[in-house]
């Protein structure tokens, strides 16, 4: 992108990195310098909670708050009755209201600890408040006449799906019709100019800026931001372990903690620019530590994400608790180390015979009995794939593991 922000919120939000596209970058810029504009971004409520992969998204909300800006997150209790199919196989479960109404309480904790709720703040609304009661027949004629199905079936998120022969319900396909919709009477309702969310949502809000303009011949915008894979090619997000959630309840701080301290070195730079509020500079000087030395920068990583979401006390008595399981093993001396040949491991060696090789565990047997009884940890993160692969850059300066609930060691190179 050769274009250079004016505006406070663009320019910190390329300079970090959150951003993948812009319908009009030069429109929005000059929409934010003469501000506040009011922008949303939608979460269907299809679980309890929130999982980091929605961190992002929520941490571009409260940049925009703390840009003067006033940031609406929309529960989707309508559109989750129909389901989202973006880039999804098969689909998803319908949940009654009942159900929708206990996630998006659960969701609204999360939000609770980032945005500023209240009169001229942040503004939480359900988009059943006008999707539930619509006239079908009046909804065809005024709104969905403006769609073109050849149009619709030319979006990545439904042509994937259907090149691969999967079935597309009709009730799934009217969802970008709802979304568009969404935008189309947030704009109404509220003045809201911007939609912003991941880049898999691009053809959803585009839909929306294109309803919009012909239905109201109002100019709005939409921002995606990049969907984020880690080094190892992983989806953020997503660990052995299952998904990372946002709530205390399902996921506890030191598990959270713990989930930013074994974040890879080649990410480190990256997470500390979008997932917490440090300097861009003090980012750019952690992420250039070598040696162990990255594992402070891990650690402060680690303090700074979960200080946000959990709080200042929670985000220390979880590094308290990391260093007297690491350090001492918890039980007041330090861990035994195991060694593995350096050679063995030049090639790569998959978690069991990395583990047979240093004489932690028997045999490979052993080891696959563990995995497959939830038995074997490494850094505390619960091993499901006996094929996983371990190499230098996976063992580091030491990688714990834990066998059961009271057997820990370091595996170390030497």
């Amino acid at each position: 992108m050769t274009y250079a922000p004016k505006s406070d919120f663009l320019t910190q939000l390329i300079e970090r990195g959150y951003v993948a596209d812009c319908t009009d970058y030069e429109g929005l810029d000059r929409a934010l310098l003469a501000g506040p504009v009011t922008a949303y971004i939608g979460y269907d409520a299809t679980a309890a909670s929130l999982h980091v992969g929605h961190l992002l998204n929520i941490m571009m909300l409260r940049i925009f708050q703390k840009t003067g800006n006033r940031p609406i997150t929309l529960m989707g209790g309508g559109t989750t009755k129909v389901g989202d199919p973006s880039f999804r196989s098969d689909e998803r479960p319908l949940l009654d209201d009942a159900a929708i109404q206990r996630n998006i309480d659960g969701m609204q904790k999360v939000f609770d600890r980032y945005l500023d709720y209240g009169p001229g703040a942040a503004t939480m609304l359900n988009n059943a408040e006008w999707l539930d009661d619509l006239n079908y027949l009046t909804f065809l004629r005024e709104i969905g006449r403006h769609f073109s199905v050849n149009r619709m079936l030319s979006f990545e998120s439904v042509k994937s799906r259907l090149d691969r022969e999967q079935s597309l319900s009709f009730l799934e396909f009217n969802y970008m019709i709802l979304q568009a919709y969404d935008f189309l009477e947030l704009n109404r309702r509220y003045g809201c100019q911007l939609q912003m969310g991941g880049s898999d949502q691009w053809g959803n809000i585009v839909n929306g800026i294109d309803l919009t303009r012909r239905v109201d011949d109002k100019v709005i915008w939409g921002l995606t931001s990049p969907l984020l894979t880690t080094s190892d090619g992983r989806k953020m997000g997503k660990s052995a372990g299952g998904a990372i959630w946002l709530n205390g309840d399902m996921l506890s701080p030191y598990e959270f903690w713990q989930f930013w301290r074994n974040t890879t070195d080649a990410d480190v730079g990256r997470f500390l620019k979008l997932y917490t509020e440090l300097p861009l500079d003090e980012c750019d000087r952690l992420a250039a530590l070598g040696g162990s030395e990255i594992n402070l920068a891990k650690v402060r990583l680690a303090n700074e994400v979960t200080a946000l979401l959990h709080g200042p006390e929670a985000a220390a008595r979880a590094e308290a608790t990391a260093r007297a399981v690491f350090e001492q093993g918890g039980a007041g001396g330090d861990l035994e180390v195991a060694l593995i040949d350096a050679a063995a491991l030049s090639g790569g060696l998959s978690v069991v015979q990395a583990l047979v090789r240093s004489g932690l565990v028997p045999s490979g047997k052993e080891v696959k009995r563990l995995i497959a009884e939830g038995g074997l940890r490494l850094n505390n993160e619960p091993v499901t794939d006996a094929q996983r692969m371990l190499d230098a850059d996976a063992i580091g300066e030491g990688l714990k593991v834990s066998i059961g609930k009271k057997k820990h060691r370091i595996l170390r190179i030497g």
